[in-house]
């Protein structure tokens, strides 16, 4: 029986969102002074009056844009080391350690950025299927290659990476509205099944 599993990382695997995590490691005092620039930002996006893709674009361009590949990559391999296993819930490490992977092929599927969720993915021994930083150069530029990997969006990316493979079940975790297109798609969708 051939399976197909699509794992939501940030807090369905994760306790937390990793994305501030990973920014404040990044750069602590830039952090901090660019949290506090986009607190207006955040507070319409609570109220549905801003674009997700954007302030999240601006906020994590304003730390990482300009920033070498190589120092990125560097930082984002001691942030996984400094956090893994901690962060990953114990009854989803469990489940991901008990996979037949002769038999099941893994995505792991997020909104957050390759940069950082790749040592994870690795780690779990799954394929990355995740929002796309550009670099020029060896660059960051601040910007996505493709959409924000949310929503409709993920479903969108999952039908691409398998393109015509069959599956006798496919079963998807999530913890958000931003799962849901996925949950629904799936044969057997999970909400907060780790949690």
């Amino acid at each position: 029986m051939k399976k197909l599993y699509c794992f939501d990382f940030d807090g369905t695997l994760t306790y937390k969102d990793t994305m501030f995590m990973y920014l404040k490691f990044y750069d602590p005092t830039k952090f901090r002074l660019q949290f506090l620039r986009h607190v207006p930002l955040f507070i319409l996006l609570k109220l549905k009056l801003a674009e997700t893709e954007k302030v999240k674009k601006s906020f994590i361009g304003s730390i990482l844009k300009g920033q070498t590949r190589e120092k990125i990559e560097k930082k984002s391999l001691q942030f996984f080391e400094a956090h893994y296993p901690k962060i990953v819930r114990e009854n989803a490490l469990d489940f991901i350690r008990n996979i037949d992977r002769e038999n099941t092929q893994s995505l792991m599927v997020t909104a957050s950025l390759d940069i950082w969720a790749k040592p994870f993915a690795d780690a779990f021994q799954m394929q990355l299927v995740s929002t796309k930083a550009e670099f020029k150069n060896g660059i960051f530029t601040g910007n996505f290659i493709g959409r924000n990997c949310n929503g409709k969006e993920k479903l969108e990316r999952i039908r691409s990476e398998i393109s015509d493979t069959r599956y006798d079940k496919i079963i998807a975790f999530g913890d958000t509205s931003g799962d849901k297109p996925m949950l629904a798609w799936a044969n057997e969708g999970h909400y907060q099944f780790f949690h």
